[in-house]
This record gives C-alpha cells, sequence and structure tokens, in this order.
C-alpha cells in the first residue's frame, strides 16, 4: 500500500494534519538557521569591544558590532550609538534593542508550540470520528458486520492518530531544544550588556 492511499484513508482531518507538519518544519529550520548564525564567541567578543570602548574608540566599536552581526553586537551597537548622551540613555537603548533582538529571536516558536499541542487532538479527533463512522456501519448492517469489516475502519481511523502524535512529538522536541538554545543566547547577550554598560559607567566616573 502506498503512502498516499494511507493517507487517502486516513480522511479530510489528514489535510490540516499534513499543513501542520509543514509549518512546523518551515519553523524548526529557520529558527535553527537564525541560531546557528547568532552564535559568538563570547570571551573573545568582550576583549575586543573593551579594548575600543578603554580607548573611547566609540567608532571602532560600532564599525566592530556592525561587521560581526550577530544579536549580542546589534544590541551594543544601538547602545554605543547612545554615548554622546550619557550611560543612562545608553543602558535604556540596550534593553530596548534586547527586547527587539529576543522578539526576533522567539518568532514562530508559539506557532511550533501550538502546533505540537493540536496535532495529537485532531488525531484524536480523526479517531474519533473514524469510529462513529464504523458504528454506524454496523448500523447499517444491522449488526451482521463481520470482523474485516471492522479492523479496516479501525485500522484507517488511527491513522490520525498516529500521524498526530508522530507530529506533536517531534514539534515539542525540537520547541524545547529552539527554547533551550534561544536561552543560551539570551544569557549571553545579557552577560556583555552588563559588562559593556559597567565599562561604559566607569569611564564616566574617571
Amino acid at each position: 500500500m502506498s503512502l498516499f492511499s494511507i493517507i487517502v484513508k486516513g480522511g479530510w482531518l489528514l489535510i490540516p494534519l499534513l499543513i501542520s507538519s509543514v509549518i512546523a518544519v518551515a519553523i524548526i529550520v529557520d529558527r535553527y538557521l537564525v541560531i546557528k548564525n547568532s552564535r559568538l564567541n563570547v570571551p573573545t567578543f568582550l576583549v575586543k569591544i573593551r579594548a575600543y570602548l578603554k580607548k573611547k574608540d566609540i567608532k571602532g566599536a560600532v564599525d566592530f558590532c556592525i561587521e560581526d552581526k550577530s544579536p549580542a553586537a546589534n544590541i551594543i551597537k544601538k547602545g554605543l550609538k547612545k554615548y554622546h548622551l550619557g550611560h543612562e540613555r545608553v543602558r535604556e537603548a540596550i534593553e530596548n534593542a534586547g527586547k527587539q533582538e529576543i522578539n526576533k529571536l522567539e518568532k514562530g516558536l508559539s506557532v511550533l508550540a501550538t502546533i505540537s499541542g493540536i496535532a495529537p487532538l485532531l488525531g484524536f479527533l480523526g479517531t474519533v470520528t473514524g469510529m462513529i463512522s464504523a458504528f454506524m456501519k454496523i448500523e447499517d448492517l444491522q449488526g451482521a458486520a463481520n470482523p474485516s469489516d471492522l479492523a479496516g475502519g479501525i485500522w484507517e481511523a488511527l491513522i490520525t492518530t498516529a500521524v498526530g502524535l508522530g507530529i506533536g512529538i517531534i514539534a515539542l522536541t525540537f520547541y524545547n531544544y529552539l527554547t533551550s538554545a534561544i536561552n543560551k543566547l539570551v544569557l549571553d547577550m545579557e552577560v556583555i550588556s552588563n559588562d559593556v554598560v559597567d565599562i561604559i559607567e566607569d569611564a564616566g566616573s574617571e
């Protein structure tokens, strides 16, 4: 039996399940690539940015952040552009930029979480509707249905449950992985941001 024939026998509820699986895969691939490109060597980045700030070479620090292109570098860049307005404005700019970068990193994760919860429920709904159809068939045959009639209807109904559970498990697994990776990036951004703010405040008090 081909995959297409199995899908056809699974009923119309397989359509939203298959659509949700495509959406989930697209989000997973997109977020994985974003996270991969957002990673940076925190100690190395801090050493270089400290060297610029100690010399009060703000332009050099901004140019360095532009070249780096990571979320942490974007945060520091936006903060340093407010350097001439004082360290408080730098702190505010860094905090606002940090929220924006976190939102960018988490884009699509709520949809992935929703799919991980809804897919199994859609699968169970397909099974329930399939069982209803099977019992209606028994009624139509006035109880004369043979085991093969029932077995065929039941396994067809269970297809949606298997597909829904499969999609839900995969979506939930990658949701947890991506969330953990993003939390690590956020921690790195906080470390870098706090360090830069401390350096600027120390320089302003000298």
